[in-house]
């Protein structure tokens, strides 16, 4: 049995996880523990003190109890808005507390471009402009070349987990660009474990989301390589060899 652990913040888009755990392996096990969103606001200040050690640490305990192997930070702008550098020491402190490799959807994003061998990206965020252009300096600093950024200007997370599919698929559809080699969509809050294939046959390219790029680099951190088409091609395409 693998079992991932994942600290999410609130209560927004969680029902993801189980979707996701249906279509992978048998014996793989996602475990959620939720932390304190505090003010629920995609806002700079707001962002940093939700991703802060404090506000991490109280979901350690739990975790721990749950068995994982490896536990990812299931927030997107949580991590980004510290910058590359602050990024990382966000997930070093994550790994040292709870005793286990850690990462964060930020970061997931990152290896899973690297892993479908894409650098040109659009960015579909459902946060206001400048937490999206957040987003984008974090990919630059990745190494991506993000070609055109979309932000739907939606303040709270709570707001975003009441998307359903017509407004996810205009989100991805205004953010696209024929430049890009894959469409990039950011929130943990959004609901898209349902509909990533419908959503890469509408744009005629990868789609990478936020709640998908975490449960994958949860796998990766564990050393497991799962082939689910049911959750894009991520899960479907052989990994690129970096030469």
């Amino acid at each position: 049995m693998t079992a991932l652990g994942f600290l999410y913040p609130g209560h927004s888009a969680e029902d993801d996880y189980p979707r996701i755990e249906q279509l992978l392996a048998a014996d793989i096990r996602l475990d959620l523990v939720h932390t304190d969103i505090g003010e629920d606001a995609h806002r700079v200040e707001a962002l940093r003190r939700m991703g802060s050690p404090e506000q991490l640490a109280t979901g350690i305990g739990e975790l721990r109890l749950t068995g994982a192997e490896a536990v990812v930070w299931a927030c997107t702008s949580g991590s980004f808005v510290y910058g590359w550098e602050g990024a990382h020491e966000q997930v070093r402190s994550l790994a040292q507390a709870a005793g286990m490799p850690a990462s964060s959807t930020s970061f997931a994003f990152v290896h899973a471009m690297r892993e479908i061998g894409v650098r040109r990206v659009a960015v579909g965020a459902t946060y206001p402009d400048d937490v999206a252009g957040l987003f984008a300096e974090f990919l630059r600093a990745g190494g991506a070349d993000v070609v055109a950024v979309r932000g739907a200007g939606i303040v709270t997370a709570a707001e975003v987990g009441t998307w359903g599919e017509k407004e996810l698929f205009a989100l991805a559809r205004d953010a696209d660009d024929a430049g890009a080699e894959a469409v990039l969509l950011p929130d943990t809050a959004l609901h898209t474990a349902s509909h990533i294939p419908a959503l890469e046959d509408a744009l005629g390219k990868p789609v990478l989301t936020a709640n998908q790029v975490t449960v994958w680099e949860g796998l990766r951190l564990a050393d497991r390589r799962v082939n689910a088409p049911a959750l894009g091609a991520l899960f479907t395409r052989e990994p690129v060899v970096q030469v």
